[in-house]
């Protein structure tokens, strides 16, 4: 679970100081002997406009909280973000590769708070309210918590109406039905967590679904995620994220994770669903005024191979690729629990033999009718 440091144990047993010390003696430096209690990470591509609004927010914070802190940037930027961002007591690192994700993940490798607060650089999210978000995430014992745009405010011009109304609920909503996370805005990128937590995750994305891998983590791993309403302000600098590249890109990764979803139950119903057909096909009976015959027998067989080999993907998809959110269902677990070669070679050679067995009695039933006068 999660730390449960108060400010009061923030002293390192010294003395208190007789006054509140600014944010640039707070501040600790790369190579300082001091440990910092809060680290916050912002990754930066050219937003020069808005750098150093977001880093004069973070040092208010800073000071209110009282509390050692450091702030690592992780640019790619071409423009004078780093420079800016180093006068002001920034800890400026340059990933070794592209993108959104990547740029977070390489940064939280330079971290060395026991609690790490993440954010974008472009003014959007207000990090003088990041005491009111580690207050809380104490005071609950939780593994992280999040800035809820959704349940906060969102002021006229931050969020596109496409993205505020459709977008993210429905994004949202997908989330917390494959992964379990209770999460009202599970695309706000104002977040704090422990160190323990960020320990507890794995991540592999680089792009911005990087946004969703973190939520689906922790919701698989059981990590006690919380929230805290914030208000969402209205950018600084020009706008880098494309709407529907970037929505397709969190979709796909969350289904691609959750093969239980995406293969395993739907194959399981198609599955039944042709079988269901076939049985009652051979069966002759009615369904009311309607009785089945070869056609409804050859499509129920077709539906019940495409079930197969969709359920099939499911399990190849869980062995294969160790997804985030693995298939519940009782086949799909008990296939990838004890299933062996052996198994699967006597299972297919008894199949075989059914299906051999299930011919030959259709042939010979055919031989009669054929030799009747």
């Amino acid at each position: 679970m999660a730390s449960t440091t108060t400010t009061s144990e923030y002293d390192h047993n010294t003395d208190p100081p007789e006054h509140n010390l600014s944010a640039d003696e707070l501040l600790v430096e790369r190579d300082s002997e001091t440990t910092p209690q809060l680290s916050v990470v912002m990754p930066t591509l050219n937003e020069e406009a808005g750098i150093r609004i977001c880093i004069d927010w973070i040092k208010t914070a800073i000071e209110e909280l009282q509390i050692p802190a450091e702030i690592i940037i992780s640019d790619s930027s071409t423009d004078r973000t780093p420079e800016i961002a180093r006068d002001m007591g920034a800890i400026v690192v340059e990933p070794d590769g592209k993108g959104y994700g990547y740029a977070y993940r390489y940064a939280f490798e330079q971290t060395r708070g026991t609690y790490i607060a993440m954010g974008d650089a472009d003014t959007t999210y207000d990090f003088k309210q990041i005491p009111r978000l580690l207050t809380h995430l104490q005071e609950t014992d939780a593994d992280m918590v999040m800035g809820s745009r959704l349940d906060g405010e969102i002021k006229d011009g931050a969020m596109p109406a496409l993205h505020q109304h459709i977008g993210n609920p429905a994004l949202t909503r997908f989330l917390n039905t494959f992964y379990r996370a209770g999460v009202s805005d599970a695309h706000s990128g104002f977040r704090i967590f422990t160190r323990e937590a960020y320990e507890t995750m794995d991540w592999e994305t680089t792009g911005m679904e990087f946004a969703s891998e973190m939520i689906m983590d922790a919701g698989a791993k059981d990590l006690d995620i919380v929230e805290v309403p914030i208000v969402y302000h209205e950018r600084e600098g020009e706008e880098t994220l494309d709407s529907f590249r970037d929505g397709w890109r969190h979709v796909r990764f969350m289904l691609v994770n959750a093969p239980g979803y995406l293969f395993s139950v739907p194959g399981l119903l198609l599955t039944l669903f042709g079988v269901a057909v076939m049985t009652i096909s051979h069966t002759g009976v009615a369904l009311g005024e309607i009785t089945l015959g070869v056609n409804s027998m050859i499509a129920g067989s077709l539906a019940a191979i495409v079930g197969t080999q969709v359920g099939s993907l499911g399990v190849f998809a869980t062995v294969a690729s160790d997804p985030i959110q693995r298939p519940e269902d009782p086949i799909t677990s008990g296939i990838t629990r004890y299933a062996t070669l052996e198994r699967g070679a006597t299972a297919g050679v008894l199949v075989f033999a059914a299906g051999g067995a299930y011919a030959s009695w259709l042939i010979g039933d055919w031989s009669k009718m054929v030799r009747r006068p």
